[in-house]
């Protein structure tokens, strides 16, 4: 990256911190507070025990649609999550509760400090996955899915831990992980009905009527 480009980086990133500056006050207050629980919620542990859970829920009550949408919660996420590690170590962006005026980014170097990872939102990735991942074999359940998802990253945003670029990153992460997801799943789905196809036609060729 040129030094241009870079100097336009941290002007945009200075305008954003100073436009995320008024929430800063929200910190602590009653709202933020009512946001932590989702916040939480929406972190890599809980998700990935709401997709294991699923997925032997469905395998013990012998519920293959449910099975399938615990597998594909958990598979989501797990993209998500190596995606938003990824480009975490790539980028270096100190957090809005943390950073001086805001031009603290530039290219990563695989810092395991907290405070300067911020970009992306690593909730953000997770919930969307999530969420699109239930709504896939859920529908009547995919528009509450998804706002909860929303709630996640701005909550993230009001309490302080992300920008909303970092948010927006975040779900795009998300959109991203659920889609492979799904084309990795209905491939195996395909070529696991081509075989069984391909079984009962040399069955019956075999026995012919």
């Amino acid at each position: 990256m040129g030094k241009k480009s870079k100097d336009k980086l941290r002007k945009a990133a200075k305008q954003e911190h100073r436009a995320t500056i008024a929430t800063q006050a929200l910190i602590g207050s009653a709202i933020t507070r009512a946001l932590t629980p989702v916040a939480k919620a929406t972190d890599e542990p809980p998700l990935l025990a709401l997709g294991i859970g699923t997925l032997a829920l469905g395998a013990a009550l012998r519920r293959p649609a449910l099975a399938r949408s615990g597998a594909r919660m958990l598979a989501s996420h797990l993209i998500a999550t190596g995606l938003k590690t990824v480009m975490k170590a790539s980028v270096d962006r100190v957090r809005p509760n943390a950073a001086r005026d805001g031009s603290e980014i530039g290219a990563g170097h695989g810092t395991d400090d907290s405070s300067r990872n911020a970009f992306p939102s690593g909730h953000a990735a997770g919930a969307v996955a999530v969420a699109r991942a239930v709504g896939h074999d859920m529908p009547a359940v995919a528009v509450p899915a998804q706002l909860a998802a929303g709630v996640a990253g701005a909550g993230q945003v009001a309490r302080g831990a992300h920008y909303a670029t970092d948010v927006a990153a975040g779900a795009a992460i998300g959109w991203v992980a659920e889609r492979l997801a799904s084309w990795a799943f209905g491939t195996i789905e395909r070529y696991g009905e081509q075989r069984a196809t391909s079984a009962a036609e040399a069955e019956t060729e075999a026995h012919p009527s």
